[in-house]
C-alpha cells in the first residue's frame, strides 16, 4: 500500500504536461511542395501585382511639376569669401532669383528649402533638446540635455534650448509672379500632433539667440511655441543628410512659362561645412511629391518575377524532370498500427 500511495502522489504532483497534439507538436501544418507549376504561378502572380503598381506609381511621380534652384553659390559675390560674407553682419544678403514655371502647376504648390550635407541625425545634435521644456513653462529649467546651448551668460535658461533649436533655418523667401506679389501661406505647415502634443500653447521663447549665443533664426517672444510653425517643422529632425522642410504653400495656380521672382535673404551659414541650399517649388499627386524610386522598385521586382517565370517555363518545357510521387511523403502516409 505504501508503494502504491507513493506512486499515486508522485503522479499527482508531476509537472509533466498532459498529452495534447499541441504539446507534442502534432498539429497540422502547411508543408507546400514547390513544384515547377507552383513556382511559376507564384512568380507570374507577383508580376501581375507589382508591374501595374509600379507603372501607376511611376506615372504619378512623373506628373509632379517641380522647380529646383540652388542659390547658395549664386547669392555670394564672386569677389567675397563665402564664409566671411555670411558671417559679416554688415553685408547685404539680399539675393534675387528668377524661376520659370515649366508647365502648369495646380495649387496647392508646396515651397520647401532643401539642405544637403547637413547631418541632423548626428547623435549629439538629436539629443540636444528638452521636450519637457517645450511642453510646459514649469519645466523651463530642465536644460540638462541641451548642452552646450542650455543657459545664457547670466545662467538663465534658454527657451527653447539645445542645438536643434539654436540652428533654426533663417533664410527667407518673397515671391512675385510677373511683378505681382504671391502670398505664401505658412499656417498649418507643421504636423497637428506636434502643434498640440509637443509644443505648449503657454510656453514662450526666452533668452533665445541672445547674449552672444547666435545661431540661426530669432523667435518672437510674444508668440507661444505652438504657433511658431517654422520652429516646429525644423525640430522634427531629418534622418538623412539631404532633406527638405516645408516653408509654406502657394494657394494659386501657376501657368506654364510664368516668371517667378524670388527675393532671398541669404542668412543661413552652410558654407562652414560645405553644405548646399536649394529652393524647391513642387506640386503633389496621390503618391505625394516627386519620387521615382518607389515606382522603379515595383517595376524591377515585377519585371524580375516575370523574367524568371518565363525562364522556368521554357526550362520546364525543354528539359522536364520527373517528379516524385508526393503520396510517399511521411506526412501523407497513414500511420501503421
Amino acid at each position: 500500500m505504501g508503494s502504491e500511495d507513493g506512486s499515486y502522489r508522485s503522479s499527482k504532483n508531476s509537472k509533466k504536461p498532459k498529452y495534447s497534439r499541441f504539446t507534442q507538436q502534432e498539429l497540422p501544418a502547411c508543408k507546400p511542395i514547390l513544384t515547377p507549376g507552383l513556382v511559376i504561378g507564384i512568380l507570374i502572380s507577383l508580376a501581375i501585382i507589382f508591374i501595374p503598381i509600379g507603372l501607376l506609381s511611376f506615372s504619378a511621380s512623373q506628373n509632379v511639376v517641380e522647380v529646383v534652384d540652388r542659390y547658395d553659390e549664386e547669392c555670394v559675390p564672386a569677389t567675397s569669401s563665402k564664409l566671411g560674407f555670411i558671417q559679416d553682419a554688415q553685408t547685404n544678403k539680399t539675393c534675387i532669383r528668377t524661376l520659370i514655371v515649366p508647365k502648369k502647376m495646380k495649387h496647392p504648390i508646396f515651397v520647401y528649402y532643401q539642405l544637403d550635407n547637413f547631418y541632423q541625425n548626428h547623435r549629439r545634435y538629436v539629443k540636444s533638446r528638452s521636450d519637457h521644456q517645450l511642453w510646459s513653462p514649469k519645466n523651463e529649467y530642465m536644460t540638462k540635455l541641451c548642452e552646450p546651448e542650455a543657459v545664457d551668460s547670466n545662467n538663465e535658461p534658454i527657451v527653447p534650448c539645445g542645438l536643434v533649436a539654436w540652428s533654426l533655418f533663417n533664410d527667407t523667401y518673397t515671391f512675385s509672379r510677373n511683378d505681382n506679389s504671391l502670398t505664401v501661406n505658412k499656417k498649418n505647415i507643421a504636423w497637428t500632433s506636434d502643434r498640440t502634443k509637443k509644443f505648449g500653447a503657454n510656453v514662450y521663447p526666452k533668452n533665445f539667440q541672445s547674449h552672444g549665443l547666435i545661431g540661426g533664426a530669432k523667435l518672437n517672444e510674444t508668440i507661444p511655441l505652438s504657433e511658431q510653425e517654422d520652429l516646429i517643422v525644423w525640430m522634427r529632425t531629418a534622418a538623412l543628410p539631404s532633406f527638405r522642410k516645408l516653408y509654406g504653400k502657394i494657394e494659386t495656380d501657376l501657368e506654364a512659362n510664368d516668371k517667378i521672382t524670388v527675393v532671398i535673404e541669404n542668412n543661413y551659414n552652410t558654407y562652414a561645412f560645405d553644405g548646399r541650399k536649394k529652393l524647391v517649388m513642387s506640386t503633389v499627386t496621390w503618391i505625394g511629391g516627386k519620387n521615382d524610386f518607389l515606382g522603379r522598385m515595383y517595376l524591377t521586382v515585377g519585371g524580375a518575377s516575370l523574367f524568371f517565370a518565363l525562364a522556368f517555363s521554357l526550362l520546364y518545357i525543354l528539359k522536364p524532370r520527373p517528379l516524385g510521387d508526393p503520396t510517399y511523403l511521411s506526412w501523407n502516409r497513414k500511420p501503421t498500427l
